[in-house]
């Protein structure tokens, strides 16, 4: 600790769920590295739900201090339930701030529980930083929830620039605005990877030959999409013979019935496989021996093109993303998605994704965001906020 403080600040850092969690971790690092900073957790969403793995147990194993934690998620995933488990995030997240002495509460990304939870912060005056603002995702409700925690929070640290232009558009002051990279690259050296043996002692995965890895969420602003587009995936994979390791989906609305199909699929298809959750060296190591990705998940988005990984991103969940060279834009149907899956795999576009360009940053973002973060709490910056360039 510096000699200009005699307590650090108290950093606390919401996580909802298993990916948000891994992509966190070089962002604790960071934070616990500096020397007027003290970091920990508050903790809902899925990791306190057993239908989604109950990764809270693997929160405590990481030794991050856990300021505190409570359940939240409603037990189905209609639109009703949603918006239940959204008040209850709300209300946790008010009675755990009530008891915590917090200097700064950071966010990250566009979950529904996110955003509720976040909600509670603004009684207090807490201030808010938010990580991965400003980015599009058309084809979801966390669209409008990613822009809602932009205009929560006090200081934005996102991937790119355009993210960080359309956060000004949104009258946020340039100042808090800083382009760091996406901190799940920073992750990719960092965590170790299994070999493909212990893929398959761990996680059952085959111990030889190429497989799909499959990473499909529900299309929240068009359920109906939903249902084509993953009966389209899985025509196409009883037509073309892939061997296919899929994740669960998220608790999103309607995620449960689509981790039922997957289910279902599974069990009746021979060479395909569920894994509810295999934790950042798990599904990393899976994205370093997968012969491909196919889904529409943020992964196939951000990671993948450090991994060398051609992706095939299915219809509009993404639309409106920044993407790298090595994902294939298709339609959800067995035409499309059949000759988007033999793009992925020829020489030329192996190649092209060989190349490990990746547009949201260079692996370097945990640093920037610390950085951003110390020098905002040491300004001693009042939450108060007002709309930027517009006079009238």
């Amino acid at each position: 600790m510096s000699a200009a403080r005699k307590t650090p600040w108290n950093v606390v850092v919401l996580t909802t769920s298993r990916a948000d969690f891994s992509i966190y971790q070089p962002v604790l690092r960071a934070l616990d590295a500096h020397p007027d900073i003290a970091p920990s957790l508050l903790v809902t969403g899925m990791h306190m739900s057993d239908a989604f793995g109950y990764t809270f147990d693997n929160v405590k194993k990481s030794g991050w201090p856990i300021a505190a934690s409570f359940p939240c998620l409603a037990e189905g995933d209609s639109a009703k339930d949603i918006g239940i488990s959204m008040g209850q995030a709300t209300e946790g997240t008010a009675i755990a701030l009530a008891e915590i002495d917090a200097d700064l509460l950071i966010v990250l990304g566009d979950r529904f529980e996110m955003a509720a939870a976040a909600l509670a912060a603004v009684p207090r005056g807490l201030p808010i930083c938010h990580l991965h603002g400003g980015e599009e995702t058309e084809g979801a409700m966390d669209n409008v929830l990613r822009h809602m925690l932009t205009k929560l929070s006090h200081l934005h640290c996102c991937a790119t620039e355009l993210a960080a232009t359309r956060i000004r558009q949104m009258g946020e002051a340039p100042e808090r605005v800083i382009v760091s990279g996406a901190p799940a690259l920073d992750n990719i050296a960092a965590v170790p990877r299994l070999s493909r043996a212990e893929l398959a002692e761990q996680f059952g995965l085959p111990e030889s030959g190429d497989f799909a890895l499959i990473t499909y969420h529900p299309v929240t602003l068009d359920l109906e999409a939903t249902e084509a587009e993953i009966a389209a995936l899985f025509g196409t994979i009883r037509q073309t013979g892939l061997h296919c390791v899929f994740t669960a989906a998220n608790a999103d609305t309607a995620g449960r019935a689509l981790n039922t199909k997957i289910e279902a699929f599974v069990a009746e298809t021979e060479g395909q496989m569920l894994i509810g959750h295999m934790g950042a060296k798990g599904y990393y190591s899976a994205m370093e021996e997968a012969a491909m990705m196919i889904g529409n998940s943020s992964s196939g988005i951000l990671e993948a093109a450090s991994f060398g990984l051609p992706v095939v991103n299915i219809g509009d969940r993404q639309k409106g993303r920044e993407v790298s060279p090595n994902l294939i834009q298709t339609d959800g149907t067995v035409e499309a998605l059949t000759a988007a899956i033999a793009k992925s795999q020829s020489k030329d576009f192996k190649a092209q994704c060989a190349r490990r360009e990746n547009v949201y940053g260079d692996g370097q973002a945990a640093d920037k965001i610390v950085t951003a973060v110390a020098h905002f709490l040491e300004s001693g910056t009042c939450p108060r906020k007002a709309f930027h360039g517009v006079n009238l």
